[in-house]
């Protein structure tokens, strides 16, 4: 026979004492889709991940892959944008800015280089610096002066639009006409 919850003398037990179990906040907890790889791409990485070459104040992004456990940095980083400081023979210390409560802290950390790819977030300042030499380089030969400077678009130019007056219609309310039948 079975005895209702309420007065089961184990059930007024347990609401007394709480929570029976902790929660787990492990140091991977709450990655369940972050550290998942996507559908037909598991597996190991390819070898042109591991001969990517790095120097320092190169851009790099934390991608994490969670198939190599080793050298793979705390969640958190997952996605972020750093700069390297150090490169060794299968690690990169990579600097990034975290926001903790009012302040930005410059973090350090060694990220195992499959966990790491360059970064994109400076090709156009790149592009824009090697356009800007070549201009510069092309005005003195010509003996010009140019601006480099990137001026915005502005306002569209002025233009007048003209008609017949026939094409003209004026649209304006019907008068009003009472029909009484």
């Amino acid at each position: 026979f079975w005895l209702k919850p309420s007065s089961s003398p184990c059930h007024s037990l347990f609401a007394t004492m709480g929570k029976l179990h902790t929660i787990s906040r492990g140091y991977r907890h709450g990655t369940r889709n972050k550290f998942s790889k996507k559908f037909r791409s598991k597996g190991k990485p390819g070898v042109s991940r591991y001969l990517t070459t790095f120097k320092r104040g190169d851009y790099v992004d934390i991608v994490v892959d969670p198939s190599i456990q080793k050298g793979m940095p705390h969640s958190f980083y997952h996605g972020r944008t750093g700069i390297v400081f150090n490169v060794n023979r299968n690690a990169l210390g990579v600097e990034i800015t975290k926001i903790v409560g009012n302040r930005q802290l410059r973090k350090r950390m060694h990220v195992g280089i499959e966990h790491i790819k360059k970064s994109r977030c400076n090709e156009d300042f790149l592009k824009r610096v090697r356009a800007n030499d070549r201009k510069k380089h092309d005005a003195k030969l010509l003996g010009e002066t140019v601006n480099c400077k990137r001026e915005p678009e502005g306002p569209k130019d002025m233009k007048m639009v003209e008609a017949k007056e026939e094409d003209v219609l004026v649209l304006a309310p019907l008068p009003f006409i009472e029909n009484y039948f």
